[in-house]
């Protein structure tokens, strides 16, 4: 039987369990073996990971195509205006791809927010707010570089949720295995796998 594994990953933890430099890995919280991620979460950005020992079951979580949704925190300096919004909602031209359009709404600071170590860096002349923001993409710092590109960079983000799992009961540095739903078992064992592949490939180097 396949594993479905859900960690809320605090800031500075690398997604990978081999070592590099002074980062703690998953291997300082996740004492399982034969599991890896199932997608990227950057180094500075918290909340959701999932990991599995199902290759396929990796493939079907990760992969944009399966059309996921991925739903973030996004604490940004300023206070987004109404056509920001409406720009990450129709679509944001990062130069190198335009992002599919997001589903985004203003909200208040979430509750049961844990504080993060270290603190996130304010100036005190500029207002900070919050977004909810959900995308089916992933590309790499992709949510901070839409914040951005419409003015509002992001000072905090946090992985809510993917598809049907949340983070909200896990503290930070907490993991749990849950079931995995038997319609998205089924998918797993016919997805298509590279050749010679029997074993989740391990992620590449976050950037």
């Amino acid at each position: 039987m396949s594993r479905l594994i859900l960690f809320n990953k605090p800031y500075g933890v690398i997604c990978q369990f081999s070592p590099e430099g002074n980062h703690p890995t998953l291997k300082d919280y996740i004492a399982l073996p034969g599991v890896y991620p199932a997608g990227r979460l950057d180094t500075d950005s918290e909340g959701l990971l999932i990991l599995t020992d199902d290759g396929g079951l990796q493939h079907r979580i990760s992969h944009p195509r399966h059309k996921l949704d991925k739903t973030y925190w996004v604490q940004v300096e300023g206070i987004p205006t109404e056509d920001a919004l409406q720009q990450l909602r129709s679509g944001v031209d990062l130069g190198d791809f335009i992002t599919q359009p997001a589903r985004v709404t203003a909200i208040d600071e979430p509750a049961r927010l844990w504080p993060r170590n270290p603190p996130v860096r304010f100036r005190q002349a500029i207002p900070t707010s919050w977004l909810e923001l959900t995308i089916r993409e992933g590309k790499n710092r992709q949510v901070r570089r839409m914040t951005a590109k419409v003015g509002f960079p992001t000072l905090r983000l946090i992985r809510a949720r993917i598809g049907d799992w949340s983070v909200t009961d896990l503290e930070p540095g907490q993991w749990c295995e849950v079931p995995v739903p038997p319609g998205l078992q089924e998918k797993s064992r016919s997805a298509p796998r590279p050749p010679g592949q029997n074993a989740p490939r391990r992620p590449r180097r976050p950037f």
